[in-house]
């Protein structure tokens, strides 16, 4: 896997913007009237592709409400961000300025704190405010040991009641298996890194993604 500095994703990002600016020049010449497209939805529309339809209603919506506070892992442009705007507090965690800059670009709202961090932590929340950790894109290409160190330091963010997601590799899968940019990870050592930090798991997802699996876990005091 790539180290936690690669240009692997700024690479992606500013690849994806040359398409995206293309397009947008098409748009514009031939007056065609539609939204403009956001970083990450070259990867499936949650609007448009079942599997992600289905992560967003049944993994994000509900636990999004105006009361909320929500820190999203590696947001990009917005793919998911999008659901997360009527939230109290959405803290968008990215190791890149270049990407937050982008999705401030987006998503310019007075309830949304965008944080720099240094790969695995969470600067300036503060501890026990958290409802809610959404991260889907992001570590599927993480080690293991960058994941052990953000399950280590998200603990403390959360409230009683607090759930997290995250969508992680899973080598088990052959279209994971075949992609050389996701982590060395699958379903069961994704349990042994969260149940080792104390956690419960609430719910796994195996098989909706067709490369990597879902997890949505907790503190082992709270409920599902």
């Amino acid at each position: 896997m790539p180290k936690l500095d690669t240009t692997l994703h700024l690479d992606m990002f500013r690849r994806g913007n040359q398409r995206r600016s293309l397009a947008n020049r098409f748009r514009k010449a031939f007056n065609v009237l539609v939204a403009p497209d956001v970083y990450g939805l070259e990867w499936g529309d949650p609007e448009e592709v079942p599997p992600l339809t289905y992560v967003r209603d049944h993994f994000l919506k509900p636990y999004i409400a105006p009361d909320k506070t929500v820190v999203e892992i590696g947001p990009g442009g917005g793919r998911w961000t999008q659901y997360m705007l009527d939230v109290e507090r959405l803290y968008a965690v990215d190791y890149h300025q270049e990407l937050l800059n982008e999705l401030k670009s987006n998503f310019d709202t007075d309830n949304f704190v965008y944080i720099k961090n240094n790969g695995d932590d969470f600067p300036n929340i503060p501890n026990a405010s958290v409802d809610f950790v959404f991260s889907f894109g992001t570590f599927v290409h993480l080690d293991l040991d960058i994941i052990d160190r953000y399950l280590r330091n998200m603990k403390e963010l959360l409230k009683e009641g607090a759930s997290a997601v995250i969508q992680y590799s899973d080598k088990t899968k052959p279209l994971g298996e075949q992609n050389a940019g996701f982590s060395e990870n699958d379903p069961e050592r994704m349990r042994e890194l969260i149940t080792s930090h104390g956690y419960s798991i609430y719910e796994e997802d195996v098989k909706t993604m067709w490369h990597s699996s879902i997890v949505r876990f907790g503190h082992p005091s709270t409920t599902a």
